[in-house]
């Protein structure tokens, strides 16, 4: 099951994408699917149509990996009272 994950690049706002598996240290790149901003909206940069896109690490910033449904029920939000 995808896992969903915001991509930070380097001088590119963060878009939002599926990664299929968790990267491994000796990984040279990730391949995502389904981009899209962090409002759904089309990444400009990327063509219709397109399915995945690789990008080198050296390219990448940092990557949050979003829980999912499941693991939310077990994930401890802050909050203020």
């Amino acid at each position: 099951m995808p896992k969903t994950v915001i991509l930070h690049l380097g001088g590119e706002d963060p878009v939002v994408a599926d990664l299929d598996q968790e990267p491994q240290p000796g990984d040279n790149f990730i391949r995502v699917t389904n981009m899209r901003k962090r409002d759904g909206k089309p990444v400009p940069y990327v063509a219709a149509g397109v399915q995945a896109v690789i990008f080198p690490w050296h390219r990448i910033t940092f990557l949050e990996i979003m829980p999912s449904e499941e693991e939310r029920s077990s994930v401890i939000d802050f909050f203020r009272t």
